[in-house]
């Protein structure tokens, strides 16, 4: 694996960062379509997004398994940046054209309180972030859980014990 495609993790006054880039060779517009539109979501995105796609609208956010929690649309900046408010935690995606062909810089962060989450959280995005190249690339992407499993222990290791005292999420089976 890349070193360059793990998260980092900073701290921000009382709040704690989460921070991956990843560069795509695709064009921002694709790419824009991928993050924000719900057909595309559903490849990458833990939940579906229900809501306007306009800054200020609430959303709701809906699993599979029917569970559902709110937030809202912070920030909807076509085709560069979108921010939103996804349960407690600051969700931030901005997208740049990369600067070599018409390839994409993507940057993810994830702003939050509970330190103990930061191993368990930045597994989760970097599963996600993989099957949202998956689907940009027209490939397979890995099952829901594969990749979280191969890379949390890389974060505990990474971001220490005080990062890693909130385990899996609930109904993820470690040993599977």
């Amino acid at each position: 694996m890349d070193d360059a495609e793990l998260g980092t993790l900073e701290q921000h006054g009382d709040d704690w960062r989460l921070t991956f880039t990843r560069r795509l060779p695709h064009p921002v517009e694709k790419v824009w379509r991928a993050v924000t539109e719900p057909a595309h979501l559903k490849a990458w995105f833990p939940q579906d997004v229900v809501g306007e796609r306009r800054s200020g609208a609430p959303l709701r956010f809906v699993h599979d398994s029917g569970d559902a929690f709110d937030g809202e649309m912070v920030l909807f900046d076509p085709p560069s940046v979108m921010e939103l408010r996804w349960g407690t935690d600051l969700l931030r995606i901005e997208l740049r054209p990369d600067g070599e062909g018409d390839g994409t810089v993507l940057t993810l962060v994830d702003t939050f309180v509970e330190l103990g989450k930061a191993a368990r959280d930045a597994a989760g995005w970097h599963e996600c972030l993989d099957r949202l190249v998956a689907s940009l690339d027209g490939t397979a992407p890995p099952g829901w859980g594969s990749v979280w499993q191969a890379v949390h222990p890389l974060y505990v290791e990474r971001l220490g014990p005080d990062a890693s005292t909130i385990g899996p999420p609930e109904g993820h089976d470690p040993t599977a």
